[in-house]
Order: C-alpha cells, then sequence, then structure tokens
C-alpha cells in the first residue's frame, strides 16, 4: 500500500532529514509503521523528562444495609449502590444478616433500607442485627454518619415501626444522623428513588480524604445485580393462557391455578422469586363507594378507581385526612388511639363513607386514597418445564362483614373479572433468599400449607429437569384430603417417578383432632434430624401468624431443647439452609 500522508515541509527537521524520512516512510510496510510507533513511545518513556503522576482522591466509603423480607429494601439497597457508585462512592451492600455490631462501630457512612414486618417486626433475616442494636450492651457509634429509609403499609397499627426504632437507637448510641429518615407505604418507588439521590448528595462530603476507612462486614457477602426487566413501574401485558380452580366441589375453599404467558425477551424468574400482579378493582364496588362519596353515576371516575386507586383499605391517616377535610369532630376521635383499631377492624373505606355521610369533590376523594398496589405471588412453576410461562396459585378470598359482602382485590380479579385470552399486567420480584441449593445432590425439606405449596411445584420442575439427585420431603398440610390436595396428581408422579422421596400430609377437618403440618414434623422428627445432619435445605412457605410460627416453634424443639434449639435454628439460617417466604 502507498503511504501518500508524508511529513510536511513544515516538520521540525532540516530539508535533507525530512526527504530521508520520507523516503523511508513511503516504502514502509502497516507492520513496520507500528513497530516504530512502538519505538518511539518506548524511547520517549525512557529518556523523556518526568511527569509527576496526578493525585487520585480516595473514594468516600459508602456501607448499605437492608433488612427485607419481601425483596423491597432489597431492590432499594441495589439501586442505591449503582446510584452511589456513579457518584463516586466507595459503595457497598450488605444484608443485615450478614453485620455485626463489631463491623458496624468501624463503619463511617451507612445508608438503612428496612422494612417492618408482621405486627411491628424485623424481617426474619435482619433479627439478629436488630437484636444487637437494641441490646443494653450494644457499643458506641460515635464515628457513624447514617440515614434510614423505612417501608411499611399503613394499613398495619404499628406503620414503619422497626425504621423508627433502628433510627432513633443509632441517634442514641451517637451516631450522626446525614438524612431525616423518610417512612414510606407500600406506593414507595418514587419518594424512595427522590429521598437516595438526595441523601446520597448529603452523604458526600460527610468524610475527608485523608481519613477514609475501608470496613468489610463479611467476606463472604453477595451482592446481586440480577434487577429483573419487568418490574411493578415497567410491568409485562401477559396473556392469561390457563385458569382452573383446583378444589373439589364441596370445598370450603376455592383456589385457582392461573398460568401466564409472554415471549418478550427479558421475561425471567427463578423457582423462588414472586410474580407481582397489578390487579384492577371490583367495579360494582367502586361505584359503591362513588356513591357513599357524593359521587355516583360518573363513570369515567369508576374507571380511574378501577384501574389506579387502593378503595378497601382503611387506614388510620385516611381517617384522620377525611376528619380534617369534613371538619367532624366523631370522625376525627376513631382515629386516635384504640378507637382507630376497634372501628378499622375487618371494616373498609366505603364503611368510612357510609357511616359518617359527606358530599365530596372528585380531588377531595382521590386526595384520601393511595395508589393501588401490586400483589405478590410466589411463583409455582419453572421457566425450564414451562418456557415463556409463569404459574401462579391464587387462594380467592371472600368474606362478610359489618353487612357488607367483601372480596380480595386480586384473586377475585383473576377469579371472577378474567378469563382464558385475556391479560394481566405482571412483574417479577427477586426472592434471593428463597432459592433452591447450589448444590443439587443436597437433600431438601419443603413445608407448606395451603397456597404455601406454590414454589414446592417450581422446585421440582426445575430438579427433574435437571435430574438432580438430592433427596425431597414435602409436608403439606390443607383441610381435606379428598376436595383440598393441590396438585394431587403431579405430587403422586414425582413419588412415582423417585424424583419426590417422601411426602407427609397434614389434612385438618379429615378427623375430630386437628393435625397440621407442625404435628406431622414432629412425629418424624428423628428421620428429620437425621435429613438436617445430612446437608438439608428447610423451606417454609405460608400464613407468617399462624403455620410458620407454630413451624418455627416446632423445628427448635426438634434441634434441641431451649435455647440449643433456638440457637441450632439460627444457626441454619445464617448458613442459608433455613429459608422461608411467609405473608
Amino acid at each position: 500500500m502507498t503511504v501518500t500522508h508524508l511529513l510536511p515541509k513544515s516538520a521540525p527537521f532540516a530539508a535533507d532529514d525530512i526527504a530521508a524520512l520520507n523516503a523511508v516512510v513511503a516504502r514502509s510496510t502497516k507492520e513496520q509503521r507500528t513497530w516504530l510507533a512502538g519505538f518511539f513511545a518506548g524511547l520517549e518513556a525512557a529518556h523523556g523528562p518526568a511527569v509527576a503522576a496526578p493525585a487520585v482522591r480516595p473514594r468516600v466509603p459508602l456501607t448499605i444495609l437492608y433488612g427485607s423480607e419481601s425483596g423491597n429494601s432489597e431492590s432499594l439497597a441495589l439501586k442505591a449502590r449503582k446510584a452511589a457508585q456513579k457518584q463516586g462512592f466507595d459503595a457497598k451492600v450488605f444484608d443485615m444478616a450478614d453485620v455485626t455490631m463489631a463491623a458496624l462501630v468501624k463503619a463511617q457512612n451507612v445508608i438503612i433500607y428496612v422494612a417492618t414486618w408482621g405486627e411491628g417486626e424485623p424481617p426474619q433475616r435482619a433479627i439478629d442485627f436488630y437484636k444487637g442494636l437494641m441490646a443494653d450492651d450494644a457499643p458506641r457509634l460515635d464515628r457513624l454518619h447514617f440515614a434510614v429509609l423505612s417501608l411499611g403499609d399503613m394499613a398495619y397499627a404499628q406503620f414503619c415501626a422497626v425504621g423508627k426504632a433502628i433510627d432513633a437507637r443509632l441517634e442514641a448510641l451517637g451516631a450522626k444522623r446525614t438524612a431525616d429518615r423518610i417512612d414510606l407505604d407500600l406506593d414507595f418507588a418514587k419518594a424512595a428513588n427522590a429521598w437516595t439521590e438526595t441523601t446520597l448528595k448529603a452523604f458526600e462530603p460527610a468524610t475527608p480524604a485523608s481519613t477514609v476507612v475501608h470496613v468489610d462486614f463479611t467476606p463472604s457477602g453477595t451482592v446481586f445485580d440480577d434487577e429483573p426487566i419487568f418490574t411493578a413501574e415497567n410491568p409485562l401485558v401477559a396473556e392469561i393462557s390457563a385458569l382452573i380452580n383446583l378444589n373439589g366441589t364441596g370445598s370450603t375453599r376455592e383456589t385457582w391455578h392461573v398460568e401466564l404467558s409472554s415471549s418478550e425477551t427479558g421475561f425471567a424468574y427463578q423457582p423462588g422469586d414472586a410474580i407481582g400482579v397489578l390487579p384492577q378493582n371490583d367495579p360494582q364496588l367502586a361505584a359503591e363507594l362513588l356513591d357513599a362519596a357524593g359521587l355516583g353515576g360518573d363513570a369515567s371516575l369508576i374507571k380511574k378507581l378501577i384501574d389506579a386507586r387502593d378503595i378497601t383499605t382503611l387506614t388510620r391517616p385516611a381517617v384522620a385526612a377525611f376528619a380534617k377535610l369534613t371538619g367532624r369532630a366523631d370522625v376525627a376521635a376513631l382515629a386516635e388511639g384504640e378507637a382507630f383499631t376497634e372501628y378499622a377492624a375487618d371494616r373498609q373505606l366505603l364503611d368510612l363513607f357510609a357511616d359518617h355521610k359527606e358530599k365530596l369533590t372528585a380531588d377531595q376523594l382521590f386526595g384520601l386514597l393511595r395508589p393501588l398496589p401490586g400483589r405478590l405471588y410466589s411463583v409455582a412453576s419453572s421457566p425450564k418445564a414451562h418456557e415463556g410461562e409463569a404459574h401462579l396459585l391464587i387462594g380467592a378470598v371472600r368474606w362478610a362483614s359489618h353487612g357488607h359482602a367483601r372480596k380480595g382485590v386480586t384473586s377475585t380479579y383473576f377469579a371472577d373479572r378474567r378469563k382464558v385470552g385475556d391479560t394481566a399486567r405482571i412483574y417479577v420480584k427477586p426472592n434471593r433468599h428463597f432459592r433452591l441449593p447450589e448444590d443439587s445432590s443436597r437433600p431438601i425439606i419443603m413445608i407448606g400449607a395451603g397456597t404455601g405449596i406454590a414454589p414446592y411445584r417450581g422446585f421440582m420442575e426445575e430438579r427433574s429437569e435437571a435430574g438432580a439427585a438430592g433427596k425431597s420431603w414435602l409436608f403439606f398440610g390443607e383441610r381435606n384430603f379428598t376436595y383440598d390436595f393441590l396438585y394431587q396428581l403431579e405430587w403422586q408422579d414425582l413419588l412415582a417417578s423417585k424424583a419426590l422421596t417422601q411426602v407427609d400430609l397434614a389434612f385438618s377437618r379429615d378427623q375430630p383432632e386437628k393435625i397440621y403440618v407442625q404435628h406431622r414434623l414432629w412425629e418424624q422428627r428423628d428421620q428429620l434430624s437425621g435429613w438436617i445432619a445430612d446437608g438439608a435445605h428447610i423451606y417454609v412457605c405460608g400464613d407468617e401468624k399462624g403455620m410458620a410460627k407454630d413451624v418455627d416453634a416446632t423445628l427448635v424443639k426438634i434441634l434441641g431443647d431451649g435455647e440449643t434449639g433456638d440457637a441450632k435454628l439460627t444457626e441454619l439460617r445464617k448458613a442459608g439452609r433455613y429459608q422461608r417466604d411467609v405473608y
């Protein structure tokens, strides 16, 4: 190839040198020119003047802790880490389960995302951290700068109680609050993102570069970056390809197997994850609510209520806001202390407006209502067995109270108002602490009642597709064998194929005395102890207030007496061998 771009006459060489160089360069090959470039670069490095490298300012360390039950706090923590790293922080994320008080003493800058669970309790994996922080002998934290974001549900009396307690305790131990705590309801996404942005800015000057200290809480702490593409803010529109009531005629239950399908790229989940559903409200309830508020007959308002607002949940802030709006002292009294707890028991927003008639404007009404949140359901399938599909198991909720027939929002959305061929808006909520063991030869013990059997169907499909060698044991409880043995034929096929090793069933109403899964666990305590000694992973899915607490207590008894059993169960939890998906 001919080289045409030669040295110009203005080059800093004598005329004879320019001619000589041009003669050489003109007949050089690409390889020769590349070699010359490297040669001159090396020559300059060896003989050129020494140039001081610019000083690198150490990045300010930032520790982000989360305490999460359903995954919301964890997702916020992961998003905060990404934002912090873009702003130059040395940011690391840790589950509270991996944090000790000794490590917290050494930390400098900490942002905490924590949820309140049940009746004012910390998430399960955050229990030890919470106890250590609240203990009388908790260490001083005078060098710590912190901020707390608290998640909760205003439908519960102890709204954001855990976040409030952690925030106050850190201050009491000498830590400095860098940003004010924020307490968020179920519609937390936008407010959480804004708070994170302003809080990161507040932390930027908190630690001079010369005093930077790096702290690792646990070398084995795992950080996940596999955030799903489809979220509550960016849902997937999936087709309902199957809708089947699994309970037999005569059952007191109504449990729907729902199959959702999509060919969209990026629709991915793992067994153990949850699928979120963005439902629609019952049109009849929306119309009744508008009537009670003096706004009946407006079709556009009904549609807006159906799609966008929570029209069932009665919260203390809603009662207080309604009282302030109307100037009614009797309503204001209902928002106070135990009066609210008494009035709100098994009542909904419709009752508030019907019992205290006032004509509202549309803006006033919508100002009282919070956004309609999504509902999470444990996925009941494996993507290896059902490509492009996610299966759910949904118990229809129906009851009557205070003269009104009540319906669960999402459960009857599927049971009453959806049919095969319709669509639903869904998203993926990863549940990284409810996963099959990486070693598929490990035994698994699956404990669940009612719809709590859902994730185990996904587990077994996944293990069957992968040809896993590990033993598996299912404990399942429901009311009646004849009507309520969910996925009965599938479990029998798994037993016949040896994919499922053992099943123990507890049908509470098939005999005079009530028998529940915890009773079956105790009956099998010796064999269970053997499986646990062999490295089994234990899973619990179902109602947190009843079944899950009873199972916890039974496992403690099986593992040892008193504090010994409790300590052993804690060890299993910390090792990732005791995992719960409770609601």
